[in-house]
């Protein structure tokens, strides 16, 4: 174990980060497991907070493989899995995962209203990467916004992975990269459940 929990992690990102305090930027979760770490990092950096919106697609048979994800919009980036699954297979999990973001932006928003990121140094923060499909999601749809700089910010990801976010973000902090990952949550003693309950909590502080 790396990690006592997710609150050590971001903790520790967020001095790796300290770079960015003074230059209000904007830190976006990944929901839902993220988000709690993303405001711990905005509070240190006296930045803003949000999320933002992706959702992998799952293999068939193999919920935890991602073939893919999509983002808010609706735009689906292919991971290298993605050809496994059948037109007709991926076509219903983009509306199943999309109805799940639109569920969340509306539960959220009630917290407080999206965040524009146009001119602003944007970190994206996830408690660890596997495959990589969401956070490359993550980074997409943020670009297509038009912020000054994308980071991306993660306690644990193996080092395949990092090379394809390091190839889209402007800059990626990463605690550990290991040789022998399965999971992200291998890598935290507690790695409880983060709920939409938290995750509201969170953006309403």
């Amino acid at each position: 174990m790396y990690f006592k929990n997710r609150q050590e992690a971001a903790t520790r990102l967020a001095e790796r980060l300290a770079i960015y305090r003074g230059q209000h930027p904007l830190v976006l979760g990944l929901p839902r497991g993220a988000v709690p770490m993303a405001r711990t990092i905005a509070d240190a950096l006296e930045g803003d907070l949000d999320v933002v919106l992706v959702r992998k697609l799952k293999a068939p048979g193999q919920p935890e493989l991602a073939i893919g994800a999509v983002d808010e919009s609706g735009v689906v980036l292919k991971g290298q899995l993605f050809d496994m699954a059948s037109e007709q297979y991926v076509a219903e999990e983009v509306r199943t995962e999309r109805k799940l973001i639109g569920d969340r932006r509306a539960l959220y928003t009630r917290a407080q209203p999206a965040v524009d990121p146009a001119g602003r140094i944007v970190i994206l923060v996830d408690d660890g990467i596997a495959t990589g499909s969401s956070m490359l999601s993550a980074i997409h749809s943020v670009r297509a916004r038009h912020p000054k700089k994308v980071v991306v910010a993660t306690g644990v990801a193996p080092s395949s992975s990092l090379r394809a976010l390091r190839a889209e973000a402007d800059e990626v902090v990463c605690l550990y990269a290991p040789d022998d990952f399965y999971a992200v949550g291998q890598f935290f003693q507690d790695f409880s459940e983060v709920t939409d309950e938290m995750v509201v909590a969170a953006l309403a502080r």
